[in-house]
């Protein structure tokens, strides 16, 4: 949607709508999924919306630079378990000049998109942006700024002291919020999904136009869009063990050229890079293999099992702890003969039945009381 013309009125789109400015980050896909979640749901209600990537805001060089250090991280064993929990967690020293200097980047950015657009709310579902917006609340008393996060244990950079809501998807991501700010207004709503996932075709149609047979096991493995893991040897290794793996290397070129080469040769792999169709692989397959994050709630809603690769750290551990407790789920290490030998032991396992909190009903209703109780519909 396009954001106010300069001279409307604070707040407020050139045909006196209000207007909201989204602040997502492009590391990973799942950012922007909660970023376009919220707009679908504001534009519902006539707002306007336009949403910025936190990454891009810091510039070429530093929002590159960003993401290598962050993949480089994540690539160390350990490293960034560290660093989570004995920095982000507690909001030690380190944590805090890195936010200072992220902050310090953004800052200027962001104030000449609230001077040009002049929003009424602004939604943070990235925690690299939430300091950079309370401090712009500072010069802005009448901005609202809601922060969306959907990890069950938010880290001490998304809790500001001038939030006016925090968004989030379970009791335990509701008491880690406040422990930083134990007065901290929260909405508890189920995770937003893609709008594909709430009428997936039926598992006869996906099989069919994936040349799936009817009677075989599927087995749909991924893991984000940045394919974490030896993902294609776990393919290959699960296909030569009988059932028909959908694999998807999503934005990893190297591993969709892996992917391919393995599926020339084996009739039951199926390669994929990024890709629309996550809902017609998931709608076809009876397990999702994946890392934790938001695919795990869209394996829900269609009542599919899950197993988990523990190959996220930090925030990833967390999140996937949950999922186990969620129930319907195992954890596998990436090593390819274990997740082949877990994938075999859980398509022997019931599936769940459909998640109930899988409707956009429940999200959406959720959010506008939310905002009602901001005053903002």
């Amino acid at each position: 949607m396009n954001p106010p013309a300069p001279g409307s009125p604070s707040g407020t789109s050139p045909d006196g709508r209000p207007h909201a400015l989204l602040v997502s980050g492009s590391l990973g896909q799942g950012h922007d999924v909660m970023a376009q979640a919220c707009a679908d749901t504001l534009h519902e209600h006539g707002w306007t919306t336009s949403t910025v990537d936190a990454m891009a805001l810091l510039g070429e060089r530093a929002g590159s630079a960003g993401e290598t250090v962050f993949r480089r991280l994540l690539d160390l064993p350990g490293v960034y378990d560290a660093f989570h929990f004995s920095a982000l967690r507690p909001g030690a020293r380190l944590a805090l000049l890195a936010d200072a200097a992220a902050r310090a980047r953004l800052l200027p950015r962001l104030r000449e998109l609230l001077d040009a657009q002049r929003p009424r709310l602004v939604v943070s579902v990235f925690a690299t942006a939430t300091s950079a917006v309370d401090r712009l609340q500072r010069e802005r008393p009448d901005l609202r700024h809601v922060v969306l996060c959907t990890d069950v244990t938010p880290h001490r950079l998304w809790v500001q002291p001038r939030t006016d809501l925090f968004l989030v998807t379970s009791e335990v991501a509701a008491c880690a919020v406040r422990r930083y700010r134990p007065e901290a207004r929260i909405a508890v709503l189920p995770a937003p999904l893609r709008e594909e996932f709430y009428r997936p075709p039926t598992r006869e149609k996906a099989r069919a136009e994936l040349g799936v047979p009817e009677d075989a096991r599927c087995v749909l493995l991924m893991s984000g869009s940045w394919g974490l893991g030896p993902l294609a040897r776990a393919a290959a290794g699960l296909a030569d063990a009988g059932p028909h793996v959908l694999a998807v290397a999503g934005r990893n070129p190297a591993l969709e050229h892996r992917l391919r080469a393995a599926a020339r040769t084996r009739s039951r792999l199926h390669a994929f890079g990024y890709t629309d169709r996550i809902p017609a692989l998931m709608a076809a397959a009876d397990l999702v293999v994946t890392s934790s994050g938001d695919t795990c709630s869209e394996a829900r809603a269609l009542g599919r099992r899950l197993l988990l690769l523990d190959v996220v750290q930090g925030h990833g551990r967390d999140n996937l702890q949950h999922e186990l407790e969620l129930g319907h789920a195992d954890v596998t290490s990436a090593r390819p003969a274990d997740v082949v030998r877990g994938a075999l032991a859980a398509l022997e396992r019931p599936a769940p039945e459909p998640s109930p909190g899988a409707t956009p009903h429940l999200w959406r209703t959720g959010l506008t009381r939310a905002l009602t109780d901001l005053g903002l519909t």
